[in-house]
């Protein structure tokens, strides 16, 4: 009996051999606990704090997409007191909650009791077909304002590296978000808000190449130049969680920090741009022609190293951008430093050694 136990257990519980990645959450047992507190808001209360912005929907989010029909079947749901599903928020320190998993339903209920659409294709009570918010009778209108919503709410001591896992485990849309527009959501603030400005930088869009930032992918970029040249010798795998816990640290840094990072970033943006044009972060050969795709490891090398050196490039002739991006191509070939920018590179000593070798490099050439 035991055998045949151990057979189906086998079977539908198979034991997971454990491999380094980047998903592992390498943070103490002791701080992996999630924790949550349950509300049960009334429709009156959600759409006070909606107006009044302590309940709201992050930029980060999906636009809001259900079309009248959808949004007017949840309102009659509410009438006919059909359940709601459970309501995701996470709630920040000054106990504001931004919507995980909601937006849609906390939309369509705001939009309603703002009278900004008549109800559609219902089908339990089609005597209020086109009705709207304003032209239901005070009774139907306090019954609806009345019921309740169960919402559980992320606490903001939650370790971010859990919050950050919990955020994509909910991450179920037909368009998944990313990492950086999940991280817009769980460190809004003045870092994230300089982030952006810092990724509409002219240079900085002519290098990166990235002409359209829907997915915020410039964005990342930045956050990542920010987290290397600011707290390196903080670094951790997974890099993802390095950038989140960079995001916590400085997440309402003061404005003077904040400026000094817009400063080193627009400086050192300025200097590649200067050094390489558009082979700025990516490997080229000794014919200058270079791949299409931004390599992420080598953007690292070069901006820490150009941000550490802080070169002085007023005489810096086109010569000599010649001389620099075929002695960059020679270096290219250099197995030691061409292994810490490709495949399995995120590791604490491939990060520290690529950056050690672009510096020294770097301050040869331009010495």
């Amino acid at each position: 009996m035991a055998t045949k136990s151990k057979s189906l257990a086998d079977e539908l519980f198979p034991e997971q051999e454990i491999y380094e990645s980047d998903e592992v959450l390498d943070i103490p047992p002791n701080q992996r606990k999630l924790h949550t507190e349950s509300y049960d808001f009334s429709i009156s209360t959600i759409y006070d704090h909606m107006k009044e912005g302590h309940i709201y929907v992050p930029r980060y989010q999906r636009s809001y997409v259900w079309n009248r029909a959808q949004a007017s079947r949840l309102i009659e749901s509410l009438v006919i007191q059909c359940p709601i599903p459970v309501l995701y928020l996470d709630q920040s320190y000054d106990s504001k909650f931004s919507v995980i998993d909601g937006n849609q339903r906390l939309t369509s209920i705001k939009l309603f009791l703002d009278d900004e659409f008549e109800l559609k294709g219902l089908t339990a009570y089609p005597e209020l077909e086109g009705l709207f918010w304003s032209d239901l009778d005070p009774r139907i209108q306090r019954h609806i304002r009345n019921r309740t919503l169960r919402c559980i709410a992320i606490l903001p001591d939650t370790h971010p590296q859990i919050k950050f896992d919990v955020f994509e485990r909910l991450n179920t849309g037909s368009v998944q978000l990313n990492p950086q527009e999940l991280r817009h959501g769980i460190y809004h603030g003045p870092l994230i808000d300089k982030v952006d400005e810092l990724s509409l930088n002219s240079h900085w869009k002519e290098i990166t190449r990235i002409k359209t930032d829907k997915r915020m992918r410039r964005s990342e970029l930045v956050l990542r130049y920010l987290a290397m040249t600011n707290d390196l010798e903080n670094y951790f795998k997974p890099l993802s969680g390095f950038l989140n816990a960079f995001s916590e640290k400085y997440q309402f840094a003061k404005e003077d920090v904040l400026n000094e990072f817009e400063k080193d970033f627009e400086n050192s943006v300025r200097a590649a741009s200067i050094l390489y044009g558009d082979l700025a972060f990516r490997p080229f050969n000794k014919e200058f022609k270079a791949q299409n795709a931004i390599n992420t490891a080598l953007l690292d090398a070069q901006l820490v190293a150009i941000h550490d050196l802080q070169p002085d490039l007023s005489n810096f002739t086109q010569r000599d951008r010649h001389r620099l991006w075929s002695a960059t191509a020679e270096l290219f070939e250099f197995q030691e430093f061409s292994k810490t920018i490709g495949a399995g590179t995120s590791s604490k000593t491939s990060v520290v050694r690529r950056i050690e070798i672009f510096t020294k490099f770097l301050k040869k050439q331009l010495g």
